[in-house]
C-alpha cells in the first residue's frame, strides 16, 4: 500500500479551510452565493457509490453545458497540439536550419512548458478565477500558433510550440468543472473531458495527413490558432460562470500535499510509467512518418494506416482493461504491456520497409498506449491518499508532459547522430525501463476514493466526526474538508457498511 502524506491520509483529520494551508490561498465567493446544505435524504442518496444507487442523479442542464463546453475547449486545444505529430517530420525540411535534432525538439517543445506551468496556472486560478486563467492560456496557445505559422526557420517553430504548451489550462479547466458540478456527478463530468482528449488524438492522426497535403504545416498552425479562438468563444458563450470557486482536493493540486505525493513510491512508479510511455510515443513520431513514406505511402495517405490502426487498438485494449480492473491482474497487464511495447519498437528498428508490417507493429503500439492511458490514471486514483487525488493527478500529468518533451529531444538527437533506427531503439530502451519499474510495482489495494457530502458543519461536530467515520466498517481513510463541506474517504467497497455511513453523515 502507498504511504500517503500526512495531509493526504489518516494523519490529516480536519482541514478547516484554504487559509490554513501553506499556500495561504483564500476562498473566493461571489456576493450572495451560499454554501449548499444537504438534507438527510440527499446525504442518504449521495453517500452511496454510483454502482449501488438506482436514484443516481442525472447531470442538470447547467452541468451538461459545463461538461460539454469544457470538454470541447480541452479537445480543441489538444487537437491543435496533436495535429503536428503525424506530419511535421515530413515537411520540416522546408524550414531554414532544420536538422533532425531541432525537428525532434520542435515536436516535443510543448511538453516542457506544459509540464512547468500547468500546476502553477491551476493554483493561479484559485486566486484570480478560473476563466481569466483559461482565457490567458488560450491566448498564449493562439500566439504560439501564429508564431509557428509565420516561421521561416525551425528555431521560430520551436518558440511557437513552446508558447503553445505554455497555455497550460488543463488544471484550471478541471477545477472549473469541479466548481460547476455536484460531487455526485463530478466523476462523470470529468470522464467526458477524458474521452474528448482521446478522441482528439485519434482525430489528429486521421485529419493531419490530409490537411498537411492541402494547407501545409503552416496552414495547420493557422488552424490551431483558430481553434484556440473558437475555444475562447465557447468559454464566453457556453460555459457558465461559477457562483463559487473553492478548492476541490479530488480534482486539483494542493501545495501542502506535494511533498507527501512525491514521497510515495507507488505513485512515483506510476508517474515513471506515464513519463516513459509519452517519451516513447512522441519519439516515435520523430521518424514514423518517414518510415511510412519509405514504405511507399504518400504523406496525404497516411490516414489510411492510422484510422484502421486506431480503431483496432480501441477494440483490442478492452479485454486487457477488464483483466486489470475486474480480474485483479494489474501487475501482469502492466508487465505484459511493457514487454509488448519493447518488442514492437525493436520490430520497427529491424523490420524492412513493409507497409503491412509497419501497420501491425503500430497496432501493438497504439493498443498498449490506449491501455496504459486508461489503466495508469485509475491506479493513481487508487494509490493516492484521501483528499490527495487532485495533487497526485497533477504530478502525474506533469510527468506525462515532461516525457513528451524528452521524447522529442532524445528522438531528434538519436536520429541526427545514429539514424532513424536508433530512434526506435531509444523507445525500446524506455519500454524496457518501464518493464523493470512495472516488475517492482506493488499495485495499490482496491480502495476507492469517495466524496461524502456534509454541507455546512457545526463546530460541535468536528472533534469526533473523523473518528466516527473511521469506525464505519470499510472506511480506511478520512479527511474532513470544512471549506468544501465534504469528507474525502478511501473505502473498501467489499466491506463498506453504506447504511452506517449514511447514518453517520445524517447525524452531522
Amino acid at each position: 500500500m502507498p504511504q500517503p502524506s500526512p495531509e493526504a491520509g489518516r494523519g490529516a483529520d480536519i482541514i478547516v479551510g484554504r487559509s490554513g494551508l501553506a499556500s495561504g490561498r483564500r476562498q473566493r465567493r461571489r456576493r450572495g452565493a451560499a454554501a449548499h446544505s444537504f438534507s438527510p435524504a440527499e446525504v442518504a442518496s449521495l453517500s452511496r457509490p454510483a454502482s449501488t444507487r438506482a436514484d443516481l442523479p442525472p447531470l442538470s442542464a447547467l452541468e451538461r453545458r459545463a461538461a460539454g463546453g469544457l470538454a470541447a475547449i480541452f479537445a480543441l486545444r489538444m487537437l491543435g497540439l496533436f495535429m503536428i505529430l503525424p506530419v511535421f517530420a515530413l515537411y520540416a525540411h522546408d524550414l531554414a536550419g532544420a536538422t533532425p535534432l531541432l525537428v525532434g525538439l520542435a515536436i516535443g517543445a510543448y511538453g516542457l512548458t506544459q509540464a512547468l506551468l500547468q500546476i502553477p496556472f491551476g493554483l493561479l486560478s484559485d486566486r484570480i478565477g478560473r476563466k481569466p486563467v483559461i482565457y490567458g492560456g488560450l491566448m498564449l496557445f493562439a500566439l504560439g500558433s501564429v508564431i509557428a505559422a509565420l516561421a521561416d526557420s525551425i528555431q521560430w517553430v520551436i518558440i511557437g510550440r513552446a508558447l503553445q504548451g505554455s497555455g497550460a489550462v488543463a488544471a484550471a479547466i478541471i477545477a472549473l468543472t469541479a466548481d460547476l458540478t455536484r460531487e455526485s456527478v463530478r466523476t462523470r463530468a470529468l470522464a467526458v473531458i477524458g474521452i474528448s482528449v482521446a478522441l482528439s488524438f485519434a482525430a489528429a492522426l486521421v485529419l493531419a495527413p490530409v490537411l498537411g497535403e492541402l494547407i501545409g504545416v503552416s496552414g495547420i498552425f493557422w488552424l490551431t490558432g483558430a481553434l484556440a479562438l473558437l475555444g475562447m468563444g465557447l468559454l464566453a458563450r457556453v460555459v457558465p460562470s461559477p457562483g463559487r470557486s473553492a478548492t476541490h482536493r479530488d480534482a486539483e493540486p494542493v501545495p501542502d500535499q506535494l511533498a507527501g505525493v512525491l514521497a510515495d513510491r507507488t505513485l512515483l512508479r506510476l508517474d515513471a510509467g506515464i513519463f516513459l510511455l509519452h517519451l516513447t510515443m512522441v519519439s516515435l513520431f520523430v521518424v514514423l512518418p518517414l518510415s511510412l513514406a519509405e514504405a511507399g505511402l504518400a504523406g496525404a495517405a497516411h490516414w489510411q494506416v492510422y484510422l484502421p490502426v486506431v480503431l483496432a487498438a480501441i477494440v483490442l485494449m478492452v479485454p486487457f482493461i477488464i483483466a486489470a480492473e475486474r480480474a485483479g491482474r494489474v501487475r501482469g497487464v502492466l508487465v505484459g504491456s511493457a514487454a509488448a511495447l519493447a518488442a514492437a519498437l525493436l520490430g520497427f528498428a529491424v523490420a524492412p520497409a513493409n507497409l503491412w508490417l509497419l501497420a501491425a507493429l503500430l497496432t501493438v503500439m497504439f493498443t498498449v498506449f490506449n491501455l496504459l492511458e486508461a489503466v495508469l490514471p485509475s491506479l493513481v486514483s487508487k494509490a493516492a491518499g484521501a483528499g490527495a487525488k487532485g495533487t497526485a493527478m497533477g504530478v502525474f500529468a506533469s510527468a506525462q508532459f515532461t516525457g513528451a518533451f524528452l521524447g522529442g529531444l532524445l528522438g531528434g538527437l538519436a536520429h541526427e547522430r545514429f539514424g532513424p533506427e536508433a530512434v526506435y531503439l531509444v523507445g525500446a530502451g524506455a519500454a524496457l525501463v518501464w518493464l523493470a519499474v512495472a516488475w517492482t510495482l506493488r499495485p495499490p489495494g482496491q480502495l476507492a476514493s469517495h466524496l461524502l457530502p456534509l454541507g455546512e458543519l457545526p463546530a460541535t461536530a468536528l472533534p469526533t466526526l473523523r473518528e466516527r467515520l473511521l469506525a464505519v466498517p470499510g472506511v480506511e481513510e478520512a479527511v474532513i474538508a470544512v471549506d468544501e463541506g465534504v469528507a474525502h474517504l478511501k473505502v473498501d467497497n467489499r466491506r463498506i457498511d453504506w447504511a452506517r455511513l449514511t447514518a453517520t453523515a445524517a447525524e452531522v
